[in-house]
């Protein structure tokens, strides 16, 4: 992969396993600080969705990486939070469907495919102060960044959320799959604060996190608009 670029912007990192409750925490930070949110997972899920769509074997990693290498991927906004068109079509729809939750991890550990859409979280973090979720934000798209967070909880608890979200994926495989990739494992960064979110609410952890970043002297700023592709 290519060295990471530093970015222009903010950039805020939240990191963690699946169903931990980073995304909600991260799209609510967002909107406190009225920064742009950002979904890496979201990201990969629309890329698995095409994968899938075009009957391409998940597992066939070079299969994979030609369909990344000729597809045409455009970066949006809406409602200040990112959005991936693939070849003009918009998969939101299908992010959750089950054969995405079973092929994500699969197609996310493609180098190529980390590569091209690392270089997308670039272009947000080029023009826009943003608060970006993953799984390796903090230890791999933007080590530079000071503001990194890893939010986790105990596996019992993100199977019940997982389940209350009407999702059937596995937790415990997602989390081996996700650690034991070769191309950006799920890692904590070393200067990352790590908060447990089991026995908190969303808007607990994110007042931790607010807390956090005015201890290390975080200042909000008007953001600019610009457009991003």
């Amino acid at each position: 992969m290519t060295a990471p670029a530093k970015s222009s912007r903010r950039v805020i990192a939240i990191d963690g396993p699946a169903a931990s409750g980073k995304s909600s925490v991260a799209r609510e930070l967002a909107k406190q600080l009225r920064f742009v949110y950002v979904n890496s997972g979201a990201m990969y899920r629309a890329v698995t969705w095409f994968v899938l769509d075009r009957g391409i074997n998940p597992r066939d990693a070079e299969a994979v990486t030609d369909a990344m290498e000729h597809a045409r991927i455009e970066c949006d906004l809406h409602d200040d939070s990112s959005r991936l068109f693939i070849e003009g079509t918009d998969p939101e729809t299908h992010l959750r469907d089950v054969r995405v939750n079973e092929g994500v991890s699969m197609v996310s550990s493609v180098p190529r495919v980390r590569e091209i859409l690392v270089e997308k979280m670039h272009t947000y973090a080029r023009e826009y102060d943003v608060v970006m979720e993953g799984r390796d934000i903090g230890s791999v798209v933007f080590p530079d960044t000071p503001y990194k967070f890893y939010i986790d909880a105990s596996p019992e608890i993100r199977s019940q959320r997982r389940a209350a979200q009407g999702q059937a994926d596995q937790i415990a495989a997602r989390d081996r799959a996700d650690s034991s990739r070769t191309a950006s494992p799920l890692t904590i960064a070393d200067d990352a604060r790590v908060i447990d979110s089991s026995s908190l609410t969303i808007e607990q952890v994110v007042q931790q996190i607010i807390d956090d970043l005015r201890a290390k002297g975080f200042v909000l700023a008007a953001r600019p608009q610009a457009s991003v592709a």
